[in-house]
């Protein structure tokens, strides 16, 4: 038993496991309704959906798979894909592209077929912000445009992403029943008791599913090592980051070290100055 998780009551929606808990399971089905139908605002009204397969074979042998995390069709033939990530990947955005292709061609049918096809939907719920031009602009929503017109062209294929760290709404500021969903899945693994703004029903069971407490052996250890995976990956993560922002500042200092000594200042003013060693003072 990890002793950290004994000091947080509700499981880390961030995680592998609470993610296919909570949204990819039938016993809590009516979850991800309630999500999507918030989501599409309308666009769509999901009554009801099945499971599909999440492990996706190419057509040869030679062909890549994919694996989802969650994988569904709705009752009027909707396929949505709905993916937790958790990194940025260099590629995510093609990643995405390449998923979609596969409930895209799943719906071809033998013999006479006349090409029609039902909306496909792929969802990102981004751990990590892929655009820093806007702070607020979190939740983006893709199709094919044309270019010239700038009016869409094709309105069955649309891509979803949402940069959960952009979403920084208070339980004060919650409005919509999209906004509470945003906000509990950010904020579940800090919360101690269930916020007094997320009352309606569907949340009743969020909260009860997402207990720890009340998980049975076989769900504890799995939770608890989904929660070492991320924890690691968000280890190596910071690491990165944080030697990526050290070796930026080093670099800076040598510009501005070089364009000292361009200017004439003595060499041993500048490693002074800029606190350089020996071997930074080769590089310039």
């Amino acid at each position: 038993m990890c002793a950290s998780t004994l000091r947080e009551r509700y499981v880390n929606f961030y995680t592998d496991f609470a993610f296919k808990k909570l949204f990819g399971t039938e016993i809590n089905k009516e979850l991800l309704i309630s999500f999507l139908n918030a989501l599409l605002q309308g666009r769509e009204e999901i009554t009801d959906l099945t499971y599909l397969n999440t492990e996706q074979l190419g057509m040869t042998e030679a062909e890549r798979k994919a694996v989802f995390d969650v994988y569904c069709k709705t009752t009027t033939g909707e396929r949505i894909l709905i993916e937790m990530q958790k990194a940025e990947q260099q590629y995510f955005k093609d990643r995405s592209i390449f998923y979609s292709t596969f409930p895209i061609r799943e719906q071809a049918q033998n013999g006479n077929w006349d090409y029609r096809l039902n909306r496909v939907y792929t969802i990102g719920v981004l751990n990590f912000s892929f655009d820093d031009d806007d702070p607020e602009y979190f939740h983006h929503e893709v199709q094919l445009m044309d270019t010239l017109t700038h009016k869409v062209f094709y309105d069955k294929l649309t891509y979803i992403y949402l940069e959960m760290p952009k979403f920084v709404k208070k339980e004060e500021e919650l409005v919509t029943l999209f906004d509470k969903w945003l906000y509990a899945i950010r904020n579940l693994a800090t919360l101690m008791e269930r916020p007094a703004a997320l009352q309606e029903a569907v949340f009743t069971r969020l909260f009860d599913q997402a207990e720890i407490a009340k998980f049975n052996p076989q769900d504890r250890m799995n939770y608890e090592e989904s929660l070492k995976d991320y924890r690691d990956m968000y280890s190596v993560m910071k690491t990165q980051l944080e030697k990526g922002r050290a070796e930026g500042r080093a670099e800076e200092k040598l510009a501005n070290a070089r364009a000292l000594k361009d200017n004439g200042v003595p060499l041993d003013v500048i490693a002074r100055s800029l606190g350089l060693n020996d071997e930074q003072m080769k590089e310039l």
